[in-house]
């Protein structure tokens, strides 16, 4: 007789739990939407990283130099041929469409800057860029050498050969040299070059290519630099000098 009162009495019981859990399952989902995503530990720098220059690149294009002139040619739009010479601020002054900058740019990088240039002025430009005057490639040779100097690097040459066009060696400098280059990125790279053997007719491989805008140092060696300071008639020179003032 009291089974009509169990079943009343468990039906509201239920309805409340599925509600609770209904409400649970909200707050979780509310709860991972707000939560900030986990970000992984920044990771500490090492001490053993060390900044390197990138590697160089092969057979780069020549990119514009300052005082270059270019020869502007429009085959369809003649009139605005031209002759443009870049200026020391790097721009360059063109017919009808401004100044755009032009240093360090390649012939190609150049012939598109200038066609975003006259999109303004011409229906799809058409532009072929030539170099007639550039800077000459050179390579610089410094300290105890009988010429030291800029020369004009017009072959394929190597350091010994330029040593050799800078006048040789003095008697008075090593034989070890330090080869200066800097790269398309600016990174400047330093070799030492034993050239002691190679002219004694062993270890051919030491004598490096020159490269345009290379430098060579050739220092002197350390027994002139003692001597500067030892010579006996130096020293007699200063004695009567300090006697006589």
């Amino acid at each position: 007789m009291f089974r009509p009162w169990k079943t009343c009495s468990i039906a509201p019981l239920l309805l409340f739990a599925a509600m609770a859990a209904t409400d649970a399952r909200a707050a979780q989902a509310q709860t991972q939407r707000t939560s900030p995503a986990p970000t992984a530990p920044a990771t500490a720098p090492t001490g053993n990283d060390v900044q390197v220059p990138p590697p160089a690149e092969r057979n780069p294009r020549y990119k514009i130099q300052r005082a270059d002139v270019l020869e502007l040619t429009f085959p369809l739009s003649t009139e605005f041929n031209q002759k443009v010479r870049v200026q020391p601020d790097g721009y360059i002054s063109l017919q009808g469409a401004g100044s755009i900058s032009v240093l360090g740019l390649t012939l190609p990088e150049v012939s598109q800057a200038i066609k975003n240039a006259y999109f303004k002025v011409l229906h799809e430009p058409i532009v072929d860029v030539n170099l007639v005057e550039f800077q000459r490639p050179y390579f610089i040779v410094t300290g105890q050498v009988g010429k030291p100097g800029q020369y004009d690097l017009r072959s394929d040459i190597t350091v010994s050969e330029a040593i050799a066009i800078a006048g040789g060696f003095m008697p008075t400098a090593k034989t070890e040299v330090y080869l200066y280059h800097r790269d398309a990125t600016g990174w400047v790279q330093a070799r030492q070059l034993k050239l002691k053997d190679f002219l004694h007719g062993r270890n051919v491989n030491e004598d490096a290519g020159m490269r345009p805008g290379d430098m060579i140092f050739v220092p002197e060696k350390t027994i002139t630099k003692i001597r500067k300071y030892t010579s006996p008639i130096r020293w007699g020179r200063r004695f009567i000098h300090l006697l006589s003032s």
